[in-house]
């Protein structure tokens, strides 16, 4: 016979910013009856002087697309909030290493370096006066992009060095032609074509393959490829359209199967931006050749990442695949029991539950 027998009554603490990413999660946590706080990281304080946490465990789900919503202070200050949970050997699941890791471009190409994975020829810098050197040995086109990312914001594609050399002249003049984004530093990146237009995202759970999706991309269409963001960013005064967000799993499309359509909703930005609804992306589960599931793993582990997405691409230029982003905030993918055959947040609880100590299965 078994029997659950709880062994840590604290709570568990929810760390996040985003109001709606994380509704399938509360409510998972809400139908097994695991008790948990939400950790509104907008509007948070810790006490540098409290050695032990109040909870069994600390789940960090903050985005460093925060910035995008007008919350580029709450990036800064999880750092703080994680290191202090570090000091006092808190649990946290995406801690302090993986979220320096996810919050910064600069440092996951020298975690690609370091464990000999392919990836885009980049460069890093931290001056648009510095950006025409450093690209003169890519091959173009190049894109631009910050080095805190997320949801594809502020990236700009080159088609050649006059191209690049224009807009940096032309930043000289503005500082907000070439946006580095909120620590000023960027990668200059020879831009890949993925092979038959899609890239891979392989999701990892525990040092574990959970499971891999590719999204067919459009590169007239931005960089915006996540699976389940509900928001990209618009050009300035885009006027917010509601009309064209359809129903959850694609079925109004016409999408049958194991490819859906992920639906946008329209979102707020924060002061000063403006929403829009973010286009349909077609997605389809995919299984990754054995050794780019092997490299997955080992970044996600080597980045001390509990869960997180890698994404590749195959280049059309030579046929080899390039990783090119870690992921430490996976949303999953929406209608993922359609797309993938289960639901991947219950897998994450699950994780969740044990790596809490909450219950624990006893024999008896």
């Amino acid at each position: 016979m078994l029997d659950f027998s709880k062994v840590d009554e604290r709570p568990l603490g929810i760390l996040y910013e985003h109001p709606e990413w994380f509704k399938l999660l509360f409510g998972e946590l809400e139908r097994r009856g695991i008790p948990y706080e939400r950790l509104y990281v907008n509007e948070h304080w810790f006490d540098p002087a409290e050695h032990h946490s109040k909870y069994s465990l600390v789940v960090n789900r903050v985005s460093p697309s925060s910035y995008l919503r007008g919350h580029a202070g709450s990036i800064l200050y999880t750092r703080q909030y994680l290191a202090h949970l570090r000091a006092t050997g808190a649990p946290v699941v995406n801690g302090y290493d993986a979220y320096t890791l996810e919050t910064s471009k600069a440092l996951q190409l020298l975690l690609f370096e370091r464990l000999g994975v392919r990836y885009p020829r980049a460069r890093v810098v931290n001056h648009p006066s510095q950006l025409v050197a450093a690209a003169l040995r890519l091959t173009y086109p190049v894109i631009v992009k910050p080095n805190v990312g997320g949801s594809g914001a502020l990236m700009r594609r080159f088609e050649s060095p006059e191209a690049l050399r224009d807009a940096v002249e032309a930043a000289a003049g503005d500082e907000g032609a070439l946006d580095f984004g909120i620590d000023r530093t960027a990668l200059v990146q020879e831009y890949l074509s993925p092979a038959e237009g899609f890239i891979v995202r392989v999701e990892v759970l525990n040092g574990e393959y959970l499971y891999a999706i590719k999204i067919q991309t459009n590169p007239d269409e931005g960089f915006n490829l996540c699976p389940a963001d509900i928001c990209q960013v618009p050009a300035a005064g885009t006027p917010v359209d509601t009309t064209s967000a359809g129903s959850p799993n694609g079925a109004e499309n016409g999408v049958a199967g194991n490819e859906t359509l992920v639906d946008g909703e329209a979102c707020d930005f924060g002061a000063g931006a403006v929403a829009l609804v973010k286009k349909p992306l077609l997605i389809e589960a995919y299984t990754p050749p054995r050794e780019v599931v092997e490299d997955a793993i080992r970044l996600v582990k080597a980045g001390g990442l509990d869960v997180g997405g890698v994404e590749y691409l195959v280049s059309a230029r030579d046929g080899l695949p390039y990783f090119y982003d870690v992921n430490a905030l996976s949303n999953f993918v929406t209608d993922a029991v359609n797309v993938v055959g289960f639901d991947p947040t219950a897998r994450f609880v699950d994780f969740l539950e044990q790596r809490a100590g909450i219950r624990q299965l006893v024999s008896v």
